[in-house]
């Protein structure tokens, strides 16, 4: 106040002022003036009139010049008040914006730097000093271990029109960006963008996968926009058809790529699908490629838009030319064709501080809110929730308001669906005074992930039929088994139970029954074991474990399983019988370690089925020489892969006929052999289980796929070749991709090749392996089923995937002639093959009577010693038609 009076005094001092030098200006003027037309006496007395005048004016004058001067005073004091309050909202402002903001002068010092940038890098403001520059801010971040790169690259990349993208060591990633000011100075940008990245890569993969998808099906497929009628996809099968390459055909129209007849129909079916109602139609029409007419039977979808707007037309054509109705085939391939809209909901809600009211709602949050976000605007939490629920979110949101930061939880909101779990994130704005004026809140529906978080840590330890421990629980309560008993003297003893008679239950039964046995002896040993640790450590292999005086305690507990097992299961009504044979170690005589009490107790297992099913074997020291052989023998196979010691040998496999020489050769079938450098040839019932258990399977798989597939695309005659494929090369790595890249490399014709698989493709993971072999067929190799009848579920197998053939297991070939059950399986199997429109090979086939009795049957193709022994390709060179060829080579030359 002190100060605003000395301005105001001034002021009117400088008023007086001027009033007096204006009068003393103005009296002496006047004076001379009238001198020249006035006398002395008159002189006098206007002398005191022009005085008053004057002073009267000058006061005047100045009272005018005072108050533009008091006026231009408040004028500039409103101004610079206006101008903080300006920057006091401009710095509240950038300081709640999500990204970071540096702002240099000339100089690169540091005029500005928001809270969101320090923030970001984990830094303070006590980190930052007065005359700090840009490049001393980023040494102190380099020293934080929060900048990877030199400051010249910084600048640069920052400086590009894409930015630089920086990575912390939390895993966020910061997109920054720089920009010059005309004056010399910069802004630069700091901006998370962590969750963008990981969204972009996952469309970027889910658009890969519906390309890779969509380029393997069969059929011709193809989009094009409905606004210029120009195409913007086109698949192989569509190159493949009409002869354009996909680039040839994007961006086209129809009138540009095919004739006036084809173009005009393409056109008309493309008019009246947009004006179907349900939009989609179906037709058949006739197109013109190259100099032939192709009739074509065509599906045309329309696509909309999340507007409901048409935006593409997606077709999909089959060339019926030989065939006028759509094949079963394509039927399956628009099942491929179904749209996916990928959509990661996040509930966003905007609140008022003051009163709590919603202001804003996203249409994902109507979920939440349980109405249209129109009707929740205005409204409290109150009004909306019940009040158990209300005054939760009011209490979060307190909590939040009063830390002014980001707050996560998780936490359950009742919604239609029930009650869910989200995840939420609250932050507050402040106003400009500092105060909290809105709470932003996003949810997000956590609900599905938890539960399959929860279920694959259950799975992880547990097995999935039984809900028994698995090996690796086992395996660990084993280890703590041997802590507690460590140094103490006690003992206990590791069972590994196979059960005996599965096979024959799934044989006559089937899986399902199978499965239900395994559940009921499950059962059984849990009563047993009386509070005991039962695991299921594989197929038909469970583990116990039983402390005590051992090996009585053990010896005891193996008997009352046995007891136990023995025992008459009733299932669905069946009477069904089984047994076990069990091998014991003993902690600590038979092992230190939790895998090798197991692995003894296996062996012990081992030498028991050897002397006789139900029996049951302690675990001997002798018995690990048979494990290190086995072991050398895998260490063997591994190197055996590297150093070139496989080879493979070609079976025939021909037309069945009434004799040998009637059964014309139709293709061969690839078998490993390997010759070892010191045991010489290693039968492939010896080294096959072994690549199987251990994983070699798969790359030896590879190795064979490869080779035959080279091997058979350089026979003259274009005879096929079958592959086995194992289901271990199905559960590990792209088996798909893996064939597709051999038929590339090869150069072999997809056609030719035979892919053999047995049932244990698709009892490991029947959706997985169904889904992974209608792929394989669609790249147009044949599959066939391998040992058909020798496991279980064929049929339902059969009924589910449509085999190019199925291959009768030698098992029932043998007996054709010995006993009428063979004949009869057989001839039902060649019957239910045709039947299935699948083509039967029989196995084995070693006999005149048993061919003869194939071709009277019907039987498609044999394959056995009869025809031929696996050999190498060159002892069939006459068949390959190499022999033709060196002969004519010879005459030529």
């Amino acid at each position: 106040m002190a100060e605003k009076n000395w301005h105001v005094g001034s002021t009117l001092l400088i008023a007086v002022q001027a009033v007096v030098c204006l009068a003393g200006a103005v009296a002496p003027a006047r004076a001379f003036t009238l001198s020249d037309s006035l006398s002395a006496p008159a002189f006098d007395k206007l002398d005191a009139n022009v005085v008053w005048e004057a002073l009267i004016g000058g006061i005047v004058v100045c009272a005018l010049l005072a108050a533009v001067a008091l006026w231009i005073h408040s004028s500039l004091r409103r101004t610079r008040r206006s101008q903080l309050r300006r920057s006091a909202f401009i710095s509240s402002a950038m300081n709640n914006l999500n990204q970071g903001v540096v702002m240099t002068d000339a100089e690169r010092r540091i005029m500005f730097c928001n809270d969101r940038y320090l923030e970001i890098y984990g830094l303070s403001r006590s980190d930052l000093w007065t005359g700090m520059t840009g490049y001393d801010i980023l040494e102190l971040r380099r020293k934080r271990g929060v900048l990877g790169v030199s400051d010249e690259d910084f600048y640069e990349k920052a400086a590009s029109p894409n930015g630089l993208i920086t990575e912390l060591p939390d895993g966020r990633a910061i997109l920054v960006k720089y920009f010059v000011l005309p004056n010399g100075g910069s802004v630069a940008t700091h901006l998370d963008v962590s969750e963008e990245r990981r969204l972009s890569r996952q469309l970027a993969s889910t658009k890969q996968f519906l390309e890779t998808v969509l380029d393997h099906v069969p059929a011709c497929v193809a989009a094009k926009s409905i606004e210029d009628g120009r195409y913007i996809f086109a698949n192989s099968a569509y190159e493949r058809f009409w002869g354009f390459s996909r680039d040839q055909v994007v961006g086209k129209n129809a009138r540009e790529l095919f004739g006036p007849i084809s173009a005009a129909s393409i056109e008309a079916t493309d008019r009246t699908a947009l004006l179907a109602p349900d939009g989609q139609y179906r037709n058949e029409f006739e197109v013109e490629r190259g100099s032939e007419r192709r009739m074509v039977a065509s599906i045309r979808i329309v696509v909309r838009n999340e507007r409901n707007k048409p935006e593409f037309l997606l077709l999909v054509f089959e060339d019926i030319t030989d065939r006028r109705s759509l094949s079963q085939e394509l039927e399956s391939t628009k099942k491929f064709l179904e749209l996916v809209v990928d959509n990661i909901p996040v509930a966003l809600i905007v609140e008022q501080v003051k009163d709590g009211r919603y202001l804003l709602a996203n249409r994902s949050a109507e979920t939440i809110l349980n109405r249209r976000r129109e009707e929740a605007t205005g409204l409290t939490a109150s009004d909306i929730f019940n009040a158990k629920e209300a005054k939760l979110i009011i209490a979060r949101d307190e909590a939040a308001i009063k830390k002014r930061g980001m707050i996560s939880e998780e936490h359950p909101i009742s919604t239609k669906a029930g009650l869910r779990l989200f995840l939420t994130r609250r932050a507050t704005v402040l106003d400009d005074a500092g105060e909290p004026q809105y709470l932003i809140k996003t949810h997000e529906d956590v609900t599905d992930r938890r539960q399959t978080e929860s279920r694959m840590a259950h799975m992880a330890y547990h097995d999935g039929l039984t809900d028994l421990p698995n090996r690796a629980a086992f395996l660990q309560a084993l280890n703590q088994m041997i802590e507690a008993c460590e140094g103490t003297g006690e003992e206990f003893a590791v069972l590994s139970i196979d059960l005996d008679g599965l096979k024959e239950v799934n044989d006559v039964f089937g899986h399902a029954l199978g499965d239900k046995l395994l559940i009921e002896v499950a059962q059984r040993l849990q009563d047993v074991a009386r509070g005991g640790l039962v695991a299921r450590l594989s197929g038909d292999e469970f583990g116990l474990i039983i402390d005590g005086k051992q090996p009585e305690a053990g010896l005891a507990l193996a008997q009352h399983v046995g007891e136990a097992v023995t025992q008459e299961f009733q299932i669905d009504g069946r009477a069904v019988r089984a047994g076990v044979t069990t091998g014991m170690s003993i902690f600590p005589h038979n092992g230190a370690d939790g895998a090798s009490l197991l692995a003894n107790a296996g062996a012990a297992l081992f030498r028991a089925k050897q002397k006789s099913r139900g029996t049951i074997s302690l675990y001997q020291p002798e018995m690990d020489q048979q494990i290190r052989d086995r072991r050398v023998l895998h260490q063997d196979l591994s190197n055996a892969i590297k150093n070139g010691e496989l080879s493979l040998a070609f079976q025939p496999q021909g037309i069945a006929r009434h004799s040998v020489a009637e059964s014309d050769i139709i293709g061969f079938e690839a078998l490993a052999r390997w010759q070892h450098p010191v045991r010489g040839q290693v039968s492939p019932a010896d080294f096959i289980p072994i690549a199987e258990e251990s994983g070699l399977i798969v790359e030896m798989g590879e190795w064979i796929l490869r080779q035959a597939c080279r091997e058979a695309a350089s026979w003259p005659k274009p005879l096929q070749v079958a592959v086995n494929l194992s289901p271990a090369q199905f559960m590990h790595g792209d088996v798909v991709g893996l064939v597709h890249s051999i038929l590339l490399e090869t150069g072999l014709s997809p056609g030719r090749l035979e892919l053999e698989i047995t049932e244990g493709v698709l009892i490991e993971d029947f959706d997985r392996g169904l889904a992974l072999l209608r792929r394989l067929k669609a790249l147009g190799v044949r599959i066939s089923m391998d040992d058909f009848g020798s496991g279980y579920s064929s049929l339902s197998y059969l009924q589910a995937f449509p085999f190019d053939k199925i291959k009768i297991d030698r098992a029932f070939i043998i007996n054709l002639g010995r006993n009428p059950q063979s004949a009869a399986i057989v001839r039902a199997v060649i019957d239910l093959g045709h039947g299935l429109d699948m083509s039967i090979v029989a196995e084995g086939v070693e006999t005149i009577d048993q061919l003869a009795f194939l071709a009277r049957e019907g039987c498609d193709g044999v394959q056995g010693y009869l025809l031929g022994k696996p050999l190498p390709i060159g002892k069939y060179a006459d068949l390959v038609g190499r022999a033709e060829t060196m002969e004519l080579a010879l005459k030529t030359g």
